[in-house]
């Protein structure tokens, strides 16, 4: 797996993510769900960068213009909830983008730490010979994203995988590099210290679900 740790080089994405982490600054939900998108946006761009492009041209009211333009069909992925503020970066720079949406959630049945991943509802176009973008703002255990990817490759054949999160653990990106096609493209805001006790990530930022969408039942 191919590893695009962006916070590696200065930006304006860091200053995104320092403010998604604040306490103080996280706490306008608002304002949390529109860092998240910008961060999208960014990764979007540095993604485009790699993508396979053809050449066209283009008639401008004065003439013709030669240039290039992505080749393959995008398809964004998210997974629900937390997906859909990253999901809608991506979109407002793949704009022509087909999507999906697939839930994948911590099960407790004995109602301790001790969980596994349940994927239930989905709704994803064909994504047979294109560019998959698969996004979940928190790389924890990876568990969901490699239990998501099963799912929806499972009878298709896409022309690339790319994975984009906004933090994630090293156990987590560990556990993608030994479940996952070598292939695959693993974009990431930043690399984190570790997981707890509860596999939640350290420092983090807390649920960016409930941050976003408020806390759930």
């Amino acid at each position: 797996m191919q590893i695009h740790n962006l916070s590696e080089s200065n930006s304006v994405l860091n200053h995104f993510l320092a403010q998604i982490r604040a306490v103080d600054v996280q706490k306008d939900s608002m304002r949390f769900r529109r860092n998240i998108e910008r961060i999208g946006e960014i990764m979007a761009y540095e993604l485009s960068k790699i993508l396979p492009y053809e050449s066209v041209t283009i008639p401008t009211p004065l003439g013709i213009k030669s240039t290039t333009a992505i080749k393959d069909p995008v398809v964004i992925c998210s997974i629900l909830r937390a997906g859909l503020t990253l999901h809608n970066g991506f979109l407002n720079y793949f704009d022509a983008a087909e999507n999906g949406f697939i839930s994948a959630y911590r099960h407790h049945p004995n109602n301790d730490d001790y969980f596994d991943i349940l994927v239930e509802y989905q709704a994803i176009a064909d994504i047979d010979q294109k560019t998959v973008v698969l996004v979940d703002p928190m790389l924890a255990t990876g568990q969901s994203i490699v239990a998501v990817y099963k799912k929806i490759m499972a009878t298709k054949n896409p022309s690339s995988v790319h994975i984009a999160v906004v933090i994630a653990a090293p156990e987590g990106i560990a556990y993608l590099k030994e479940h996952l096609p070598s292939n695959c493209h693993l974009w990431v805001g930043s690399i984190d210290e570790k997981l707890n006790e509860k596999s939640y990530i350290v420092p983090g930022l807390g649920d960016a679900g409930d941050l976003a969408y408020g806390v759930k039942l």
